[in-house]
């Protein structure tokens, strides 16, 4: 590489970040059985906060969520939450927040934080992260957003559902760009940079049926 490009090589980087200007994190509210789920949480919150990247989340203060936002906060970052008014009356909202959002539905609050992000993580998580991790995979098959989605898959947690997107896949159920649009790895760094770098899905998302004999 010649000096000449190294500026553009820059600009290049400075916009692909400008472009992932919050993202939306996914994760239980539960702390999970090992302490690495904590840890992974925090970092990853750190690191956004470090790339500057604001944080949007489901606005607890308990588990991976409480987790997630303890460390975009502890660097100085932006963090918003986006929390329905019964539970903001369990006094679950997380205190010291950027904003906090109150809607009045689950589904208002699953539909302003993809208002609010430009990408969404999945950290580990239950039935609640799985379903907004799925929707916004169908919403994106659908062409309703061009939005990357990830999996940071802690200590092999998402191994067992990339598996099941492949077998999704082989039988005829997935095409492969769709399955393709599920990013994922164990590496903070790694995962943002595949997400930097997605490009949205083109052509059907349909895969053909089988003609019968």
């Amino acid at each position: 590489m010649s000096a000449n490009n190294v500026p553009e090589l820059i600009l290049k980087t400075k916009l692909q970040l400008y472009n992932m200007k919050r993202i939306a994190v996914y994760c239980g509210s539960s702390m999970g059985n090992d302490n690495i789920f904590r840890e992974q949480a925090m970092l990853l919150g750190a690191t956004l906060a470090q790339k500057g990247i604001g944080l949007v989340y489901g606005g607890a203060r308990v588990g991976l969520m409480g987790a997630v936002a303890d460390g975009a906060l502890s660097e100085g970052g932006e963090v918003i939450g986006v929390l329905p008014h019964f539970l903001q009356q369990k006094e679950l909202a997380h205190v010291g927040l950027s904003e906090l959002i109150l809607t009045d539905t689950m589904h208002e609050r699953k539909a302003k934080m993809n208002e609010l992000c430009d990408g969404v993580i999945a950290l580990p998580g239950g039935f609640g992260t799985m379903e907004e991790l799925y929707e916004m995979l169908t919403w994106g098959q659908l062409g309703l957003h061009n939005k990357p989605v990830g999996l940071l898959n802690t200590n092999g947690f998402y191994d067992a559902l990339i598996a099941l997107s492949v077998n999704m896949s082989a039988n005829g159920f997935l095409s492969d760009a769709n399955r393709e649009m599920l990013l994922h790895s164990a590496d903070i760094h790694l995962l943002l940079e595949q997400m930097e770098q997605y490009k949205p899905l083109e052509g059907p998302k349909w895969i053909p049926s089988v003609k019968e004999s």
